[in-house]
């Protein structure tokens, strides 16, 4: 199947056919957070739902420690499977799963005995304290799930399997949806409810993709003693596992530095930039799972080493990305002010979202180049163009946008600095693709 696919299925519909139920697992990853934050704001407690949202970053963080073997693993066996070292790839799968399960629990063990320092640092105080550590406990005893969970969503595309990619996760999701009211209000767990519907939610997607694996995937493994790996292999899955990493990172210290920026504008200000990048996120999610979506077909074509192949996946790919984040962007420009109104109700802050919203839609364009071309790297094995990528969007590039415009053009220079950073990172990034891969 893996070769019939990647190989031989015209260009188009082997891309689609990976980029689509990535894009559906955006979406639905999307309703459930909806989902997840109407189930708690139901409660009307401030307390419970400030507890819930300061645990936010530990999602982050959470993937981050999945991409580490998840993606870094699809970009080394993608390449095996494109040399048809189809052993190796298997052998190097065993090592992502239980590594991924293994670090799980070693993070798990190690964020519990921390509890009361974690919890300060994201900033739980008060009567919000309690709620925090509710979630806190029963997420973080979840967590060897969560990262897990990473391995098989990343590994199944690879194989070739992406529906049942897919499935896993819609499979996880409609879980906790379902649990949520059940947990939180019917039993009264509240925040330790949400949290373990969560857990639970994980739980039943992995088992699920591990079911599959084992009866039904060829190309990747669980036989424990079947695991063989040497340091050069390890470095390979690392290096760009910790690139995609960094990219959950900054995505975090993007949001922290933006609410920074804003402060001396008001708190009205800072309320309507979050409530347009929720408005953008469902724009933005179709866009990674197109750009996310073929980054195992990159691979394996590079590890086939058919330059040819290699040069048209890889321009469709920026047709597709680009083509699509232009006509969404348009659509959402075109009804801007009735989504924005569909979120506020002054029309002063309406307008201000409406204006926020038209700086941020022409770098979703932007951001799509540059994720194809990360998505480039990471495929095909270049750690250091992935890295550096990796921390120029909403990083470094980003971090020196807040710094330069607002001193020239002041709230707006806050808000089109996102644009900027784009635009910037989509010239680093061209320039590092001439130089590592237009060869």
């Amino acid at each position: 199947m893996t070769d019939e696919l990647f190989a031989r299925t015209p260009i188009p519909k082997a891309y689609m056919t990976l980029a689509l139920p990535v894009v559906m697992s955006m979406v639905v990853q999307l309703v459930y957070s909806m989902a997840d934050t109407f189930f708690i704001a139901l409660t009307g407690d401030t307390a419970l739902i400030a507890g819930v949202s300061i645990c936010t970053p530990l999602f982050t963080l959470m993937l981050a420690f999945g991409d580490l073997f998840g993606l870094g693993g699809s970009s080394v066996i993608a390449r095996l499977f494109g040399a048809g070292c189809k052993d190796d790839g298997k052998r190097l799968s065993i090592f992502c799963f239980y590594g991924a399960l293994a670090f799980g629990i070693v993070a798990a063990a190690v964020l519990l005995a921390f509890e009361p320092e974690m919890l300060a640092l994201l900033g739980a105080e008060g009567e919000v304290t309690a709620h925090a550590a509710a979630y806190y406990s029963w997420f973080i005893a979840g967590a060897p799930f969560v990262i897990f969970s990473l391995v098989p969503t990343n590994l199944l595309r690879t194989a070739g399997c992406p529906k049942i990619s897919m499935n896993a996760s819609i499979l996880g999701a409609a879980v906790n949806i379902a649990l949520d009211p059940v947990l939180i209000f019917g039993l009264e767990l509240g925040a330790a409810g949400a949290a373990l519907a969560t857990a639970i939610g994980y739980i039943c997607s992995d088992l699920y993709a591990v079911r599959y694996i084992r009866r039904h995937c060829a190309e990747l493994s669980l036989d424990l003693p079947g695991l063989r790996i040497d340091r050069t292999e390890i470095r390979a899955i690392f290096t760009i596992g910790l690139a995609a990493a960094v990219t959950n990172f900054t995505q975090t210290f993007g949001i922290a530095m933006t609410n920074r920026s804003l402060l001396p504008y008001g708190s009205d200000a800072i309320a309507v930039m979050g409530i347009v990048m929720k408005i953008i996120m469902i724009v933005a999610l179709v866009v990674v799972g197109l750009a996310f979506g073929g980054q195992p077909l990159i691979g394996y074509t590079y590890g086939a080493r058919d330059k040819a192949r290699l040069k048209k996946v890889i321009a469709f790919a920026l047709q597709a990305v680009v083509g699509t984040s232009v006509v969404l962007a348009l659509g959402l420009a075109l009804f801007a002010r009735q989504v924005v109104h569909v979120f506020l109700e002054e029309p002063a802050l309406i307008e201000q979202g409406v204006t926020i919203l038209y700086w941020q839609l022409p770098a979703i364009v932007f951001m799509g180049i540059g994720l194809v071309l990360i998505c480039t790297f990471q495929a095909t094995g270049k750690g250091l163009p992935s890295l550096i990528l990796s921390l120029c969007r909403q990083g470094i590039v980003y971090a020196l946008a807040l710094a330069i415009l607002p001193l020239w053009f002041g709230y707006t220079g806050v808000i089109a600095a996102q644009l900027a950073a784009d635009i910037v990172t989509v010239v680093i990034a061209a320039v590092l693709y001439r130089i590592s891969l237009a060869k």
